[in-house]
């Protein structure tokens, strides 16, 4: 942000997108530095919308989990059947999601039609992820 918003507020107008993390909706097992960490790029979102939003910028995020990349996923992983099963078990969709679903979701938060948006986080992540018995175990 501090590369970009000085100019933005010289011109009264901008728009500020954060790529995030779905995976502060819930703890999770061997990831919690994580799960807080994302959480707090999602209240600064937030709050940093809410305090840019009367001078004309706007700050949002995409909070994105389980997206097919060969990073995180790749094919060995997603041939696992433990891995499937995770997906059946975490993901109401039951798949991962693919790069250019997240696309579209960027395009759109960048677009005219979201001038009425800040401080917002959009979630493509397959699906709501509550908290269920296996990650309590």
């Amino acid at each position: 942000m501090r590369a970009v918003l000085p100019q933005m507020l010289e011109r009264g107008r901008g728009k500020i997108l954060v790529m995030g993390s779905a995976a502060a909706l819930r703890g999770m097992k061997r990831a919690s530095t994580y799960s807080a960490a994302r959480g707090a790029q999602l209240a600064y979102v937030q709050a940093v919308g809410v305090e840019l939003a009367p001078k004309g910028v706007q700050v949002n995020a995409i909070a994105q989990n389980f997206v097919d990349n060969p990073t995180y996923f790749p094919p060995e992983v997603q041939a696992n059947p433990l891995f499937q099963q995770r997906l059946q078990r975490e993901v109401p969709l039951q798949r991962l999601g693919r790069p250019e679903e997240i696309a579209w979701a960027v395009i759109f938060v960048a677009s005219d039609q979201a001038s009425f948006m800040t401080g917002e986080t959009i979630y493509v992540s397959g699906g709501p992820r509550t908290a269920n018995r296996e990650d309590t175990k």
